[in-house]
C-alpha cells in the first residue's frame, strides 16, 4: 500500500479491517442484535418546511459519489457519462443543477465527485466543458483509496501479473477516510463549509434542500440519513435497524445471516431503506477523526469473490453505516421522488420516458400529476446492457405517465407512438416490434 503511494491513515484503516478478517469476524448482523427503528429516531420530511433557508447555501457543499463503471449494464467508462435525458448526461445534469442553483441563489455552492481509480481521468475530462464550474480554488473532486483483495485460503494479498486485479474499491464508507487525507476535509472548514450532502451520482432525485441543514443546526443533529419506504423492489436493499441501546444501524443485505434472508426482505418488519442520500456535519466529521487519529472504523462488510479463479475477500464499508459513528444521528422519511437511481436498464427506460421531466432547475421529477414510479421489468436476455436497451429503443421510447407496471418477457422493439397504461405485461415469443398502439392487460406475442 505504501509503494502505491496510499496515506498512512488509509492503511491503518485497513489494518483494524484485516484485523477483524483474521479474528473471525463474519461482518454479519442477526436479529438478536437489531429490531426496527422507534419513532424517536425517526424525522419525517413534510415537518421541515419552516426551516427552509437560503443562507444555509454558503455553507454547504455537494458531494457526488462517482466511482461506478456501470458494469452490471455493460459499461467501461463512468456510469455517469451515460446519455439519462435527451443527449445530458448524469455528469451535465448534476452540474447544471449546481449552476442554476447558484445563479438563482447567488451563492457559490461547491461541487466535488469522489470519483474511483477508474473513473476520475474521464470524468476529469468531462469537466472540463465546466470552466466555470470550479471554486474557490479548490478542485472538483478527490480519489477513492483502494484495498488489497485477500486470499480465502490462507489471508494473504491476492497477487497477480496485472496489478489492477490485485486491488479493490474500499465502498463508498471510504468516503470519510478519503475526503480527510486528500485535505479537502480541512479546505472545506476553513473555506466555511459547514455541511456536507452526499449522494450516488446516478441519484438524479437527490436534490439540495436547505431545511435539511438547517434542521441539523437547530437540532444539533451531525449525521442524517434520508430513507424511504421500503417496497418489494427494495427489499434486497440496505434497510434501517437500530441496536438494543436504540443507536440507530444500516445492515446491507451482505451483513444478513443467510438464515435470516427472508426476515431481512420483510417489508412489514424493516420498513425504510437507505436512499445513500446523506447529511453530515463536516466539524462533527473533523472530531472524530481528530480522535481516531486520522481514522474512523464503520461496520465491516467482507464480500467474498472470485478473482482469476481464486476465491478472495475484498474489505469493504458503507458510508450509511456511519449513521451508528454520530450520536444523535436521524433518519429522515422522505418522498420517494428524492430518490430516482439508475442501477440496472430499467432503471434507466423508466427515466427515459414521459414518466419524469427535467424541470427549470434541471431536476428530474415525475411528470406532474404522478405520484407513483412506474414499476419496469424487462427481460435479462435482451435488455440487461445498455447497448441491447438502446437498440430496442432506437425509433421510439414507450410512454409510461399513464402505466403502473411494465413486464416484457422475450424480444420486443420499441416504436413510435406507443403508450402502456394501468399494468401491461407482455411475452414475445419471438422477435417483436410495437408501435402505435395503446397497450394494457396482458399480450401474448
Amino acid at each position: 500500500m505504501k509503494s502505491e503511494g496510499i496515506a498512512d491513515n488509509v492503511i491503518r484503516t485497513f489494518e483494524a479491517y484485516y484485523e477483524l478478517l483474521v479474528q473471525g469476524s463474519s461482518g454479519k448482523i442477526g436479529r438478536s442484535e437489531i429490531a426496527p427503528p422507534q419513532d424517536s429516531n425517526l424525522v419525517d420530511y413534510n415537518d421541515l418546511s419552516s426551516y427552509r433557508k437560503e443562507e444555509m447555501l454558503k455553507e454547504t457543499v455537494v458531494i457526488k459519489l462517482n466511482g461506478g463503471l456501470g458494469t452490471s449494464m455493460g459499461l467501461s467508462k463512468a456510469k455517469s457519462l451515460l446519455p439519462v435525458k435527451g443527449n445530458m448526461t448524469f455528469l451535465d445534469i448534476i452540474v447544471r443543477q449546481i449552476l442554476t442553483l447558484r445563479a438563482e441563489s447567488g451563492y457559490d455552492v461547491q461541487l466535488l465527485f469522489m470519483n474511483s481509480y477508474s473513473t476520475d481521468e474521464d470524468t476529469n475530462r468531462f469537466l472540463d466543458r465546466y470552466p466555470d464550474l470550479k471554486k474557490g480554488g479548490l478542485p472538483l473532486g478527490f480519489v477513492q483509496n483502494k484495498f488489497p483483495r485477500i486470499r480465502q485460503d490462507n489471508f494473504k494479498v491476492f497477487e497477480s501479473q496485472n496489478r489492477e486485479a490485485m486491488w479493490n474499491p474500499p465502498g463508498h464508507g471510504d468516503i470519510f477516510t478519503a475526503i480527510s487525507s486528500s485535505g479537502l476535509l480541512d479546505k472545506l472548514i476553513d473555506g466555511g463549509y459547514r455541511y456536507a450532502f452526499v449522494s450516488n451520482s446516478d441519484n438524479l432525485g437527490a436534490s439540495v434542500d436547505t431545511a435539511i441543514p438547517a434542521y441539523m443546526q437547530a437540532h444539533n443533529i451531525p449525521f442524517i440519513m434520508e430513507v424511504c419506504n421500503r417496497s418489494e423492489a427494495d427489499k434486497k436493499g440496505g434497510h434501517l435497524c437500530e441496536d438494543k441501546d436504540g443507536v440507530l444501524r444500516l445492515r446491507e443485505i451482505a451483513q444478513c445471516p443467510d438464515q435470516e434472508l427472508a426476515e431481512f426482505q420483510d417489508i412489514e418488519i424493516y420498513k425504510y431503506f437507505n436512499t445513500n442520500n446523506l447529511w453530515i456535519d463536516l466539524k462533527a466529521l473533523q472530531w472524530h477523526l481528530i480522535v481516531g487519529d486520522g481514522v474512523i472504523l464503520l461496520p465491516l462488510i467482507i464480500n467474498p469473490k472470485s478473482v482469476e479463479n481464486t476465491p478472495v475477500y475484498q474489505l469493504e464499508t458503507a458510508m450509511g453505516s456511519a449513521i451508528s459513528v454520530f450520536a444523535n444521528s436521524k433518519a429522515l422519511m422522505v418522498p420517494r421522488q428524492r430518490f430516482a437511481p439508475v442501477k440496472k436498464t430499467s432503471d434507466l427506460l423508466t427515466i427515459w420516458s414521459d414518466a419524469y421531466e427535467l424541470n427549470d432547475k434541471y431536476q428530474i421529477v415525475l411528470k406532474r400529476g404522478l405520484s407513483n414510479v412506474p414499476l419496469v421489468v424487462l427481460d435479462d436476455k435482451y435488455y440487461k446492457d445498455i447497448d441491447q436497451l438502446s437498440e430496442r429503443c432506437t425509433e421510439g421510447i414507450p410512454s409510461l405517465m399513464g402505466c403502473k407496471k411494465l413486464s416484457i418477457t422475450g424480444d420486443v422493439w420499441f416504436g413510435q407512438d406507443l403508450i402502456c397504461e394501468g399494468n401491461v405485461d407482455i411475452k414475445a415469443s419471438g422477435r417483436v416490434q410495437l408501435k402505435n398502439r395503446l397497450l394494457t392487460g396482458e399480450l401474448q406475442l
